[in-house]
């Protein structure tokens, strides 16, 4: 991993949504933001929309969707929130959603995830957690990218987790078909995938003005994301909903460093990097959960999980439909 300088911000862990966003205006701009229908999503989607800005939420379920973007929309009319169905585990559901796309996208903000469940595939036989925290989501905004070359500076921004330094993409054994399930290796090499998709994303697309960074939220109280840790055993400590450790953060403060990558002027032109607290992370250390892994950030690991992801998704398109186009 190159040695690169820190970026830091005058905001940190204890930092809301609302402050990175004050003296911000995002009139004219359009974001989606995925995962939006509770959590730090459904927060980014109203800090965001707070500041003037379009905003779709990306939702499973349209009359939930209907019902948060009426709460979460502006009083003042100073932005929109409207709802649009998309499922990330489902490849028709994100065709659909970024087929129906219509004009320039500013901001993406991939946010939707899920933590640790007991085994489940996909109809493509694909492990779910790599499904829908990885390809679902690299199939949106590769199925988004005219969008967002059209916004002229658009900014992707991909949630991962400090959970990502428990382990790297496995190449060999992407579905869990050789070894035994794990949910939590399956969940932290989603993660690492989510990094190492903003490192090539950010390679592949600096001529087309979109910039892509990836973040750590920080450990979240009271959302959605860790409903299925009661289903499996020997979950880490650092995922104890029960633990007093101060590191723990409000939504309101989860949903920082996702809106200051999105829409801070602080961050212009900044791209491939990992953040954690509203600040680029450095390496990470061990016995330390913070920093991001030198395998995340590898070049090579994300040009190769690039083009296995566009021949997964490429396969799959072959058996329900038009071939995948590649980004």
């Amino acid at each position: 991993m190159p040695d690169r300088p820190l970026i830091t911000t005058p905001f940190g862990a204890r930092t809301t949504a609302t402050e990175v966003l004050a003296g911000v205006r995002l009139d004219g701009k359009r974001a989606v933001v995925t995962g939006a229908a509770s959590g730090i999503g459904r927060e980014t989607a109203r800090a965001l929309a707070a500041a003037g800005a379009e905003v779709t939420i990306g939702v499973r379920d349209p009359a939930v969707g209907a019902r948060v973007a009426e709460e979460i929309s502006p009083s003042n009319g100073a932005g929109l929130v409207r709802a649009g169905t998309l499922d990330l585990a489902d490849q028709a559901s994100v065709r659909a959603f970024t087929d129906a796309w219509r004009g320039p996208l500013h901001i993406l903000v991939l946010n939707a995830g899920v933590m640790a469940p007991p085994l489940q595939r996909t109809k493509e036989g694909w492990e779910m957690q790599f499904a829908t925290n990885h390809l679902g989501h690299f199939a949106l905004a590769t199925g988004l990218h005219d969008a967002l070359t059209a916004a002229r500076g658009a900014r992707v921004v991909a949630v991962s987790s400090v959970g990502h330094i428990n382990g790297d993409v496995d190449f060999d054994d992407i579905n869990f078909e050789r070894r035994p399930y794990d949910p939590w290796a399956a969940y932290s090499r989603s993660k690492t995938a989510g990094v190492l998709f903003a490192v090539e994303a950010a390679r592949r697309w600096a001529a087309d003005l979109i910039t892509v960074n990836a973040l750590n939220p920080g450990r979240i109280t009271s959302t959605r994301l860790g409903r299925h840790i009661g289903d499996v055993s020997n979950s880490p400590a650092s995922f104890d909903p029960t633990s007093t450790d101060v590191s723990w953060k409000d939504i309101e403060q989860g949903a920082a460093t996702s809106v200051l990558l999105a829409a801070s002027p602080l961050v212009d032109g900044v791209s491939g990097r990992y953040f954690e607290d509203c600040n680029k992370a450095g390496p990470h250390r061990p016995g330390v959960r913070r920093g991001v892994a030198a395998y995340a950030m590898d070049a090579g690991h994300a040009t190769r999980l690039w083009q296995l992801s566009l021949d997964l998704l490429a396969a799959a398109a072959r058996d329900s439909g038009p071939s995948a186009t590649s980004v």
